[in-house]
């Protein structure tokens, strides 16, 4: 009796077009192994060995097969993609659309009209740079934890900035250094050029204490003539909120309520710069040192 014809140097791991045998399924067929393939679209299928070797089954059924007078541009390449199969599926002016391998890895579909035309030569890749792996770069106070995917053509990163927040940012405009916070950054510069303390802008007080309006009548900064009584009233402002001082029929009154409010903002200008500047310069100091080391 002649030996069951079993023998097969076709093993795990072995391709056939667009099938990966993974392993040998126990069964057999007139006597040829039956294997458990994968196909590349994910797909579960059992192929005799025979059938593989002649190629009659490539695929698991998932490929559409290029129709009678369709234009055959399997393996071409246009760009940077190149054809795998016809999807069997048409654009609106009848073009089919071919399903596509791009040089970055990535897959993507694609009509024949937009290959030929030029109007298609990548995933998408060449518009946008390729993903790269980012984990654990800092940006600013930006440490990248990881990748978030891809939306609108554009990387992603979910990162933890230096203040706590977590925040997601484009690859891109983290490699431009476009994007360095959760949005804290703004606001401390913001308050940096203000010289926020206890709610107060020391600048706008350093400002408005020499600062005079061309509509002011009086001279003086605060003091104005009301037009309607014909007195002089006193105002300060004070961290936001406005100050009335009172209104005088004598000018220099109101001129000497606006500096006994003025004694408010420069008792606080003095506690500034005698305390908040000094502790500044000396973290200053210590973070030169901290560098330098």
């Amino acid at each position: 009796m002649a030996a069951a014809r079993t023998t097969n140097p076709t093993g795990p791991g072995s391709r056939f077009g667009h099938l990966t045998v993974t392993s040998d399924s126990g069964l057999r067929k007139n006597g040829y192994i039956i294997w458990n393939c994968r196909c590349d679209c994910g797909n579960a299928i059992q192929v005799d060995v025979r059938t593989l070797r002649r190629g009659t089954v490539t695929d698991c059924g998932c490929i559409t097969k290029v129709r009678p007078g369709q234009r055959d541009i399997t393996g071409q390449r246009f760009g940077m993609l190149t054809a795998l199969y016809s999807t069997g599926r048409k654009d609106t002016s009848g073009s089919y659309f071919w399903h596509c391998v791009c040089d970055c890895g990535s897959e993507t579909d694609a009509s024949l009209h937009q290959l030929q035309a030029g109007y298609r030569k990548s995933c998408g890749c060449l518009s946008h740079p390729p993903v790269k792996d980012l984990t654990g770069k800092r940006f600013g106070r930006l440490v990248v934890e990881r990748y978030a995917g891809k939306r609108s053509g554009k990387h992603y990163w979910t990162c933890l900035c230096d203040c706590g927040q977590e925040t997601t940012a484009a690859q891109s405009l983290l490699l431009d250094g476009r994007t360095r916070s959760c949005g804290c950054l703004k606001q401390d510069l913001a308050r940096e050029s203000l010289k926020l303390v206890d709610g107060t802008s020391v600048t706008v007080l350093e400002r408005n204490a020499s600062r005079l309006y061309r509509t002011n009548t009086s001279g003086y900064t605060g003091v104005y003539q009301n037009k309607k009584t014909g007195k002089w009233v006193a105002e300060i402002v004070f961290k936001g909120k406005m100050y009335y001082l009172g209104n005088y029929t004598d000018k220099e009154e109101a001129v000497k309520a606006r500096r006994r409010g003025e004694e408010m903002q420069t008792d606080f200008l003095d506690w500034y710069y005698r305390e908040y500047m000094t502790e500044k310069a000396q973290e200053n100091i210590q973070q030169e040192e901290v560098t330098a080391f």
